[in-house]
């Protein structure tokens, strides 16, 4: 029977810690060591790349955590826009609690290493992806298309995302939950307009403006 790899979770776990609070390159393989309680060692044993592949993991890790969160919330919430708040809610509480020291450690890490980090990217686009497909069908089930539903997701994890730097820098969880707020309106209204026969998908004509082969712009035919 294989021994346990006793050391190895504690070490991404202090990964996950120090990166989300303190950055990829300001935290030291001591600092980990330090946070982790690990003996030095078992560091270089579990993860012989060095720092780079400890950062995968903890990314991994982070993406996991992230996924069980939001997918318990899936579970729990009426609607799409129900789980945005939720998260937001649990989002704002964590960071208050670490007095806005804390990030989100996938984002502080993929801002350092990717693109160039090949092995970080895949691992951040992974994390992501498992976030959006259980925000994708959650929204399907509030009766979006599945390419509607996909264009949603994307914009409320890259809404969430913004609000989070922003509230670090605000020191205050504020803007996490009224851009939660927001997009839980306009998912609402969508949904709204789907129930009662308009494609939330497009604009109405009079708030569309395009721009056709001759290059001339085509003024709203009444004001917006």
């Amino acid at each position: 029977m294989p021994a346990i790899p006793k050391h190895r979770q504690p070490i991404i776990n202090a990964a996950v810690t120090l990166f989300r609070r303190q950055g990829y390159s300001a935290t030291g393989l001591n600092d980990i060591v330090d946070e982790s309680g690990a003996p030095k060692g078992s560091l270089y044993h579990y993860f012989p790349a060095g720092k780079s592949s400890i950062a995968v993991a903890a990314v991994e890790e982070a993406g996991r955590r992230v996924a069980g969160t939001v997918a318990q919330l899936a579970k729990d919430t009426r609607s799409a826009g129900d789980l945005i708040k939720g998260h937001a809610r649990l989002l704002a509480g964590w960071m208050r609690k670490s007095g806005f020291r804390d990030g989100c450690p996938i984002t502080t890490v993929l801002l350092e290493l990717a693109p160039a980090d090949r092995a970080v990217a895949q691992a951040g686009r992974e994390a992501y992806a498992a976030r959006l497909d259980i925000l994708i069908e959650k929204l399907r089930a509030d009766g979006f298309p599945p390419e509607r539903a996909e264009r949603l997701a994307g914009l409320c994890v890259s809404a969430i995302q913004g609000a989070l730097i922003q509230a670090r820098v605000e020191r205050s969880g504020a803007p996490i939950e009224a851009a939660a707020d927001e997009l839980a309106r306009m998912l609402e209204a969508a949904a709204s307009r789907r129930s009662a026969g308009a494609d939330p998908g497009s604009a109405p004509a009079h708030e569309e403006a395009r721009f056709p082969s001759q290059g001339r712009l085509r003024l709203p035919r009444r004001p917006i």
